[in-house]
């Protein structure tokens, strides 16, 4: 089977990727709050990773709306346990959905992602499709890793094209090209089990998924890094952002072995 984006699709994409490119983050002004298919949410979140956009993006566009409850950021003990800092917290019980009150804040690895666990309060909801909200939140986290991997293989094509060493682009060297290379066949083959999972819906889809984009993001984040070298490691160059989304989606909505594990029970 074939998977292809439609033209409003496509366009959506290129909407997206020209308001984020130009540096705004007001979504709502284009009415991605409205977005409810697996598919557009993929386009969707694919190019907030591609720009790297900060903030509880999955909990509040997402699966909070899927619960039926107003935006905020939930928790799924045990496989989703804490929480990304937002304006409203929820803990989510099997089918229940209770207000959640944040406790001491945990250390991430980015910066820009603050976590926090929870302790349940007052009944918000009952009978909510908590199962699909999770698999919603763990499909577009893995939307959003094959884009911040789409995004780290590009600007390491461009800086492999600019560096130069004995005379010569670093990028015509075949070591560097078969780095690059492998990085591009991993994100091209998570790319239709990611699209697959938004039309199936099905656990062991999402959870191919996930294991695909954060094997595929981590391939390109190493590439990255090795590639560029030292300077990769510094605050001021702009890889450091995705490098560390990347490490923090890599095991968010669920660990690659975990996911692993889920694909192997629905065989």
């Amino acid at each position: 089977m074939m998977f292809a984006l439609s033209p409003e699709q496509t366009g959506f994409a290129s909407v997206l990727h020209g308001f984020l490119a130009a540096g705004r983050r007001d979504l709502t002004a284009l009415g991605v709050d409205g977005v409810t298919d697996p598919a557009d949410l993929v386009v969707l979140f694919e190019e907030l990773g591609h720009h790297a956009v900060e903030g509880p993006l999955i909990e509040s566009l997402v699966v909070t709306p899927a619960l039926g409850v107003a935006p905020g950021s939930a928790a799924f003990p045990p496989a989703m346990p804490h929480a990304v800092q937002a304006g409203r917290y929820y803990l989510v019980e099997g089918d229940t959905v209770r207000e959640g009150t944040p406790t001491a804040e945990l250390p991430s690895v980015d910066p820009s992602r603050r976590l926090f666990p929870l302790t349940g309060g007052a009944v918000v909801a009952t009978g909510v499709p908590a199962t699909r909200a999770f698999d919603l939140g763990v499909l577009t986290c893995s939307a959003q890793l094959l884009g911040l991997g789409r995004a780290m293989l590009e600007m390491t094509t461009s800086h492999v094209l600019a560096r130069t060493q004995f005379g010569r682009p670093i990028g015509s060297f075949q070591a560097v090209k078969h780095h690059l290379a492998n990085v591009l066949i991993g994100l091209e083959l998570a790319r239709p089990l990611v699209f697959g999972a938004a039309v199936t819906m099905s656990a062991r889809d999402v959870s191919a998924a996930k294991v695909a984009t954060a094997d595929a993001a981590w391939t390109a984040a190493r590439t990255a890094l090795q590639v560029h070298g030292a300077i990769g490691y510094t605050a001021e160059h702009g890889l450091g952002r995705f490098l560390l989304q990347a490490r923090a989606l890599r095991t968010a909505w669920g660990s690659p072995s975990a996911h692993r594990a889920r694909v192997l029970e629905a065989l």
